[in-house]
């Protein structure tokens, strides 16, 4: 196994991805390694050999740094689904390694949307590992902390159809309506590609915290088991809930046939978080379709929103079809709709309490 000190040199030049932020490259101790497979959460130095799709990357500050040829760059690994973008997978080694994500996430493309260029390629300096040269794994440096809960604030669930379905701006709406009530809110995100703008937007809407799965340690959420994946769900909402809250509004990315989001709403560890749920839709279609499937799967859609607000011919389609409003975000945003959608996530919440009780005596 070949590993060497990781160069003070090198650690000053670093571009510090989003999915790595709360990693320090100048800690004492660390060593480069680059003869090890990597593996979903190694973390790796890579110099930019290509520009491709991706000219940018988002630090851990926010701010998108322009990347040139020659860059190094500290990114994790990590697997990705994004229909509209890459499919990507983490390579069996470190001689082909490329940028799958701006937010900082290294892989190689499997699959891409026709309208999608090549990714930008990188050139592997080496895995960070610790003194003796083993490969530090992304979840080391989670910053949550899931003590001292004292209370359960009920939970709304945004979910999509699609990627690019509107999920974050619906859960930003309600977050700003509920907030523009006087309650205090949490914004977490539990599964999808690492990048700040989601966390970001939920503070900007008057979240009290936000939150997010790279701050769990992990650059992605594709590919990583359900099991583990509900429970960092729930370990994000005992984190955020710490905070003397009145509600929690949880997005779960994607769409709802995708692998991970399709699992876990029919996985009991994460069903036990979802009190009620708001569906973002691209279309009236998806909107009509999307609300029969959740709520098959026992889960209550208590309201619609997303892309499809823009026509108000689909808001028409959507709501013939379905028996819960159809809202757009600035009707979310407003302080009594969103008050609405929480006293229903509640009284769902106290049936879903009683059937619970009663199945418990029987």
């Amino acid at each position: 196994m070949r590993y060497r000190e990781l160069p003070r040199e090198l650690v000053s030049r670093l571009k510090i991805a989003y999915t790595v932020r709360h990693v320090d490259p100048a800690a004492p101790g660390l060593t480069l390694v680059d003869d090890r497979a990597p593996r979903p959460g190694n973390i790796l130095a890579a110099r930019v050999d290509a520009i491709g799709h991706h000219d940018l990357l988002e630090l851990g500050s926010g701010r998108k740094s322009v990347i040139y040829p020659g860059d190094e760059l500290l990114l994790a690994f990590g697997e990705r689904y994004a229909p509209d973008q890459y499919e990507a997978a983490v390579p069996a080694d470190l001689t082909t390694v490329e940028l799958v994500a701006a937010g900082g996430v290294a892989g190689i493309v499997t699959g891409r949307h026709t309208d999608m260029a090549p990714p930008t390629r990188l050139q592997a300096i080496g895995l960070l590992a610790d003194r003796e040269g083993v490969p530090l794994d992304l979840r080391r440096f989670s910053v949550l902390n899931p003590f001292g809960l004292v209370d359960h604030p009920p939970v709304i669930t945004v979910v999509g159809t699609s990627m690019n379905a509107g999920k974050s701006t619906t859960a930003a709406s309600v977050i700003r309506g509920l907030t523009g009530a006087g309650l205090r809110v949490a914004g977490i995100k539990v599964t999808g590609t690492g990048a700040g703008g989601d966390p970001w937007m939920f503070r900007d809407s008057g979240a009290v915290v936000a939150a997010d799965f790279t701050d769990g340690g992990y650059a992605t959420t594709a590919g990583v088991p359900v099991p583990e994946l509900a429970e960092l769900s729930q370990i994000l909402y005992h984190h955020v809930a710490a905070h003397e809250l009145d509600a929690v509004v949880m997005e779960i990315a994607d769409g709802i046939l995708q692998t991970e989001t399709s699992a876990l709403l029919e996985y009991p560890l994460m069903r036990e978080l979802i009190d009620g749920v708001v569906l973002a839709a691209a279309d009236a279609a998806g909107a009509r379709y999307g609300a029969a499937h959740v709520r098959g799967l026992g889960l209550p859609v208590l309201a619609a929103s997303g892309r499809l607000t823009q026509s108000a011919l689909a808001v028409r389609e959507a709501a013939a079809g379905m028996d819960a409003p159809v809202h757009t975000p600035a009707e979310l945003s407003r302080s009594e709709v969103a008050t609405t959608i929480l006293r229903l996530v509640e009284v769902s919440r106290g049936r879903r309490a009683g059937v619970l009780e009663l199945d418990e005596a029987a």
